[in-house]
């Protein structure tokens, strides 16, 4: 059974409560509702409980069938549909008797939320025989991928400019293995691309859609207006071929030249939007800058079409899911947007309409977040983990020398210079998320028969999808000490504290002040003294202090804990 919250105006974590139910939307009547069910409700969306129900269509009326009437939950159930009701369909009421949920903001640990667009379930693709061909020009006999697909024909197939309508929405959401940029437009009028010619296989293939019709907005295709074949699907599209995208790489997939060009770009000109905050690659909050100052963005209206314009600005595909609430965490200093409303054709995310706000509109509590369609690069499969007590944690091998064909040989990495920077690369390849510590000796996970080191001097900056992106030695291996118990290991966590200093509090609140030595033996005993007040005269005289108020925000996106556990911890009377 699928739950959505729905409604305006109202945040992430409330709203209309409505199901779907043999094929239809339809919302429940509020007779005899109660806390109980909303804490079924909330639970099946992902948080952790209810705070409270609204009945009398708080958040508007809804459209369609009112589909439970009734309901009452005992409050351990999984569904609402478990619950007593008078039946699917079997209402008195009308939809001024609606009713919604507000539930408690806080996320039930590992939920997977089911408002992910996902490219696998797209009914038009083919299967891979059926899939157009990249050749490198009409009349050749040659083939990008030739030891696969075999020769090229010796004429190009033309596609029909009925069958290109859509293919810009395919190359923006994120299939995998091209990064989704642009698409080609092939149709008789336009001729075909210059750089490699797009043609199909001379057979037999099964159409399934036809008449795809695109506005150029939608963040995906089965959003698109198309038609299936019926009866027989091998002669459909007599006088065509299949549609064929070409898609341009992004920055961060770019290889070789491309990739070095690309980057002086983006050096050239500072970019006016980020991520901060995720552990993947086209996921995180989204700050924007204003001015000189970065800021963020309120999650009023904040939807799939806006999230797109911003993925797409940063070089991804499309939006897969656009996040409320301070979901990748709270960011701090101002918040410059609100009501952010986008066609979804726009360039730049400053090119939708928005309204400028003030502290009392929004909190950062409130903050907006995307995860975005990225090419398939496989750089997961060449790592892994052995030893450890989780999946989460272990000694790294990497597979190196893999060429077409072979088989991966796999090492051990040296855990001389390893640290948290190399760690976080290494566990977003394994997309485990962010890095809880880089271990530099793991003798107490030797369990795997892997006992070679094969990278050494890995120096990372922290933001490669990869260690192979980051600085080694190569083939030259430089460890001092090459045992197993050396080798490099991890600890991942799917979520991390980011402890931020309020930097703009210290520089508003800092003054001098001379104060009396008697006053300051509390921090003589914290070392917050210069080493010269040891040859003072105590407890006469007075030192001459620098004093400032200080914040430290965690944006991130778990509770801090010190690492010494309160075992541990010291009573002083200073405190």
């Amino acid at each position: 059974l699928r739950v959505r919250l729905a409604g305006y105006p109202r945040k992430h974590n409330e709203g209309r409560v409505e199901l779907f139910y043999n094929d239809e939307w339809g919302t429940i009547c509020d007779d005899d509702f109660t806390l109980a069910n909303a804490h079924v409700l909330c639970r099946h969306l992902g948080f952790v409980a209810a705070t409270g129900w609204a009945h009398s269509a708080k958040y508007g009326k809804g459209v369609g069938r009112i589909w439970l009437d009734n309901v009452n939950c005992a409050g351990g159930e999984k569904s609402i549909g478990d619950c007593k009701h008078r039946g699917w369909g079997n209402s008195d009421c009308s939809h001024e008797e609606d009713a919604g949920v507000i539930c408690k903001d806080e996320r039930i640990p590992g939920f997977k939320d089911s408002n992910v667009i996902e490219v696998r379930k797209l009914r038009a693709r083919a299967p891979q025989s059926q899939q157009a061909r990249l050749c490198s020009g009409c009349g050749r006999a040659s083939c990008s991928r030739q030891e696969e697909l075999g020769p090229c024909p010796t004429d190009c197939a033309q596609v029909p400019s009925s069958l290109w309508v859509g293919v810009w929405i395919w190359a923006r959401a994120g299939r995998p293995g091209a990064a989704p940029l642009q698409s080609v437009r092939a149709g008789p009028a336009s001729g075909l691309p210059s750089l490699c010619r797009l043609f199909t296989e001379r057979q037999q293939l099964n159409y399934r859609l036809h008449s795809v019709s695109c506005a150029g907005t939608e963040v995906h295709l089965s959003m698109c207006a198309f038609e299936f074949y019926r009866g027989n699907a091998s002669a459909a599209c007599g006088g065509g071929s299949p549609a064929v995208v070409s898609c341009a790489p992004g920055p961060q997939f770019a290889t070789g030249s491309a990739h070095k060009k690309q980057q002086r770009q983006q050096q050239q000109g500072q970019p006016r939007i980020r991520l901060k905050g995720g552990a993947k690659v086209g996921e995180g909050r989204v700050e924007v800058l204003k001015g000189s100052e970065w800021g963020t963005i309120c999650d009023d209206r904040w939807n799939l079409l806006s999230a797109s314009v911003v993925c797409r600005e940063l070089g991804f595909g499309s939006a897969k899911e656009a996040l409320t609430g301070a979901r990748m965490g709270q960011g701090t200093g101002p918040i410059h947007m609100n009501e952010v409303q986008c066609l979804g054709t726009e360039k730049s995310l400053w090119s939708c309409p928005f309204k400028n706000i003030t502290q009392e509109d929004c909190k950062h509590t409130e903050d907006v977040a995307v995860h975005c369609n990225i090419p398939y690069m496989g750089y997961e499969t060449l790592i892994r983990l052995s030893g450890g007590r989780s999946r989460f944690e272990g000694r790294v091998e990497v597979a190196v020398g893999a060429g077409a064909g072979e088989q991966p040989h796999w090492g051990l990495v040296c855990g001389e210079g390893w640290g948290t920077l190399e760690a976080m690369v290494a566990c977003r390849q394994l997309g485990l998320g962010f890095a809880n510590h880089g271990l530099q000796e793991t003798w107490y996970w030797d369990a795997s028969n892997v006992t070679e080191m094969v990278l050494s001097g890995v120096k990372c900056t922290g933001h490669e999808m990869s260690l192979s992106h980051c600085q080694h030695h190569g083939s030259s291996l430089n460890c001092r000490n090459t045992g197993t118990r050396f080798a490099a290991g991890v600890i991942c966590s799917e979520t991390a504290s980011d402890l931020l200093l309020h930097a703009p509090l210290v520089q508003e609140t800092a003054y001098i002040e001379d104060r009396p030595l008697h006053m300051l033996y509390c921090a003589a005993e914290e070392n917050c003294l210069s080493s010269s007040a040891r040859l003072a005269n105590w407890p006469y005289g007075h030192r001459r202090l620098l004093r400032f108020s200080s914040q430290i925000h965690n944006n991130g996106r778990a509770d801090f804990r010190p690492k010494a556990g309160r075992h541990s911890w010291v009573w002083h009377e200073c405190h």
